[in-house]
This record gives C-alpha cells, structure tokens and sequence, in this order.
C-alpha cells in the first residue's frame, strides 16, 4: 500500500508552530457527518468515480485483442480530464513498466503542438481516440476534424477503422457522427464528471492499448477505496490530508505544492492541479453565497526544482503546503562510479545509487522545509506500477470530494470552465450567441481594444 507520512503536518516537539494535533480531533463530528453524507450520495449513485472498480473491461479487452497489429501508437485528442489522466498514467508506466505502445496527448489547439505530433507520428500505424463527454468540446472537434480529414483523404478506403470515440452513451453530437462513419465508440459515464474518469473508458482505453494492466489498476483503486470506507480520521488517508489540507488553508496555507521526486510522476502532479483547482476553487458555496474559495494546486519536480523554487518554499512567504512524492524501488537504477578516489569534491559518491541520492535529496529538502516551519507530508511509492497508481487516483478522488464538503461547495461542478467556452463559442462566431457577441464588443470598446 501507499504509505502517508504527515508528522511534519502536525504539531511536535520539532514543528511547534503549525497545526496542533488536537485541531484533527476537534473536527471529527464534522468528519463523521460529512462522511455520512458521502456514503449517502454514493448510494444514490451521485458519485460515479467510487463504483468504477467494479465496472467490467471485458468489452476493452475484447477491442485489444482483435485490434489490427499495425497499430503500435494511439494518439489521444482531448483536454482537460480527457487528457491529464491518460498522460499520467503513461507516463508513469512506460519505461518501468516496459510499454510496448506508445501514447501521444494532443490537448491544446497549438497548431505549431499538431504539426510537430503529426511529423513525429506515423499516421498508418496510428489509431486516434477522440474523447469529449459532450462531442462539442471546442479544441478536442477542431483536433478531430482536421485529423479525420487528413486520414480520409490519405486512407480513404479504411479510415473508420483508425478512430475510435469515447463520449456519452447516448447523447451528444459524436453519437450522431458515429453513427454516420461507423466508428468504434467507448463510454464516458454519465455520473462521472471528466477529472473523475480516468478509470473509466476515458483512461482506460489508452492504458490498454499501451499494454498498462489495467485490472491491477482498478484493483488498486478498490483496495484504498476500502481503506478509506471508514470515518476514523487517523486511519482513512483521503479524510485525513483533506481535512489537514483544509485547516491550514484556513491558517492562511493558499498555495498546495506537489513535489514528485521521480520524473515519471511529474504529469500525475499535473492531473492532480486539474483535480484540486478544479473541484475546489468556487465563487459560491452549495446555498449560493458568495465565498471565492480554493487552495492554489502547484507542481513541482525534485531534485530539478530545487535549484529553481525551494528558496521561495524555504524563505519566501509561508503560505504553502508541501506534499512529496517518493519512489522506494525504481526498476531502472545507475551506481555512480568513483573515478576520482582521491579527491573529496566528489568522492564521497562514489559508490553510491542514482535512487540513493534521489531520495537523500528529497529528505534534505523535508529538513531544510521543517526548519523553517512549512508544513510537509509525504506520499511513499513502494514501486511504480499499475497497483500504487489506482490507489493514488482514488485517493486523490476521495480527498477532493472531501475537501469540497469542508469547504461547503460542490465539488463535481465546473461554473468558470463553462464561462470561458460560452465565450469562446461567442468569438468564433458559433449560432445563437449573439448576446455573449454584443457583451463581448462592449467588453472590447470599454478597454480600448476596438
């Protein structure tokens, strides 16, 4: 299992001045009603992402093994939970777990970022994966289109074959153009918002392709799903970080740092920014309030960062949270010679392991964070694989979800994601938004912009 470390979260003899340990215990009714809410919506199936460990993957299963064996690559055009989740687990697993497909992420409308993927890639030996819950997502359809185009006119005689889509079951525009070309379609699951879906279709799909096991992946989700079923605070992970994360962003602790030391979890920090910005950052609370709530996420990489950010953790404003992610056994490990015996610049590591001063580091840098009074915790990794990664996923899910009723908003809703589209649309000249189109050239006039 994933080991949670916090003694460097709560007050002692060494970290006097951060959160005291009794401030855990005096939430626990708070805990205890939240946690009976929780299972309420559960049961009413109000929260998809906790039931996706039992969801059969006979139907993935059986889409991989009659997959035609030219395809040695998939590119994922999505965005946001379409994307993010698909990119951490790939790139966690591809060298530890010796993948032998490859996955490529187009998730931005750059087109200098297109133009470069589909140089690198060879399009007769790719299957592309569109997926957009809603199949009007603006960048994942214009990336659709212009691919789809390309592989029309270039394999005009089997390009249905060479996409695949994951949308809704039964609504949607994708549904209507599935139907039409007759391409192979996967499920985005109606009680499971996008930052949620990775186990899911949505994560699931890419993973198989790429030879991630997915049944221990899901088979890690369930064992911290278990864990965490409890409302004993000390004993359930996910309860007891958000709960600490809460606190200290009621001490004034806005800014939550991830700091993997190990490049291969660098894009899972990135699906948890998504995750916790996401679900927690809300303007009004569950009765309509005004509140502008939310703990900044923030990702870093050690050792890399600690040459570029640690004199900011260490020195700079205390309004940070710190949370490492450690690695115990890498697969893939170098012993560092001792070419220079005699010379004690150096000779000293000699001798030594790569993951050995790896994780020296990240403990010089819980020391130098302790000292000067920042509030850290860590997350220890046994080994990277599939198992550990479903248990970090649920866990992730479960806290947020938490957090959300601490904070006493909704944290399944995505109001400000929805403002931005609704103007985008208005600027590219979309049917039925010439309101937004007025409001937006007074916007332009009131600024000088015109």
């Amino acid at each position: 299992m994933l080991k949670y470390e916090y003694h460097n979260l709560l007050a002692s003899k060494q970290m006097l001045s951060i959160l005291p340990k009794d401030k855990i215990f005096d939430s626990e009714h708070q805990v205890k009603n939240i946690h009976e809410e929780i299972m309420a919506e559960r049961r009413a199936k109000l929260l998809g992402f906790y039931d996706l460990p039992e969801n059969s993957t006979r139907h993935i299963d059986d889409f991989i093994a009659n997959l035609d064996p030219v395809f040695d690559t998939m590119l994922v055009l999505g965005i946001g939970g379409s994307a993010l989740g698909n990119k951490a687990l790939y790139s966690a697993l591809k060298t530890e777990a010796e993948l032998p497909r490859k996955l490529v992420v187009y998730d931005n409308v750059d087109p200098v970022f297109l133009y470069e993927i589909l140089s690198q890639i060879n399009l007769e030996t790719t299957l592309v994966n569109v997926i957009t819950k809603s199949g009007t997502t603006a960048e994942t359809m214009a990336g659709y289109m212009i691919v789809a185009d390309i592989l029309k006119r270039k394999f005009p005689k089997d390009y249905q074959k060479r996409i695949i889509v994951t949308t809704d079951k039964e609504r949607g525009f994708l549904r209507q153009v599935i139907k039409k070309e007759g391409y192979k379609s996967f499920t985005v699951p109606d009680n499971v918002g996008g930052r949620f879906s990775v186990l899911s279709d949505v994560g699931l799909v890419s993973s198989a392709f790429t030879g991630i096991n997915i049944q221990e992946l899901l088979s890690g989700a369930k064992a911290m799903r278990e864990r965490c079923s409890e409302p004993d605070i000390m004993e359930n992970p996910a309860y007891l970080n958000g709960l600490i994360h809460f606190l200290y962003y009621r001490l004034g602790k806005n800014i939550s740092v991830m700091m993997p030391y190990s490049n291969s979890l660098y894009d899972l920090a990135d699906w948890y920014r998504q995750l916790w910005a996401e679900s927690l950052g809300k303007r009004k609370d569950i009765k309509g309030r005004e509140v502008y709530v939310g703990q900044t996420p923030v990702k870093a990489l050690g050792t890399t960062d600690q040459h570029s950010q640690v004199q900011l953790y260490t020195e700079g404003p205390n309004d940070k949270v710190f949370t490492f992610l450690t690695v115990e056994h890498f697969k893939h490990d170098y012993t560092i010679p001792n070419l220079y015996p005699d010379r004690e610049e150096v000779n000293y590591l000699g001798g030594k392991k790569l993951s050995e001063l790896l994780n020296a580091e990240r403990f010089a840098t819980e020391i130098a964070l302790s000292k000067a009074m920042r509030p850290n915790g860590n997350i220890v990794f046994p080994q990277i694989d599939e198992y550990h990664l479903g248990q970090f996923i649920m866990l992730y899910e479960i806290q947020t979800v938490f957090t959300g009723k601490l904070l006493n908003i909704n944290p399944l809703d995505q109001p400000g994601v929805e403002a931005g589209k609704i103007a985008t649309y208005a600027l590219m000249n979309k049917k039925n938004y010439d309101q937004v189109r007025a409001e937006i050239e007074q916007y332009k006039i009131d600024r000088g912009l015109t």
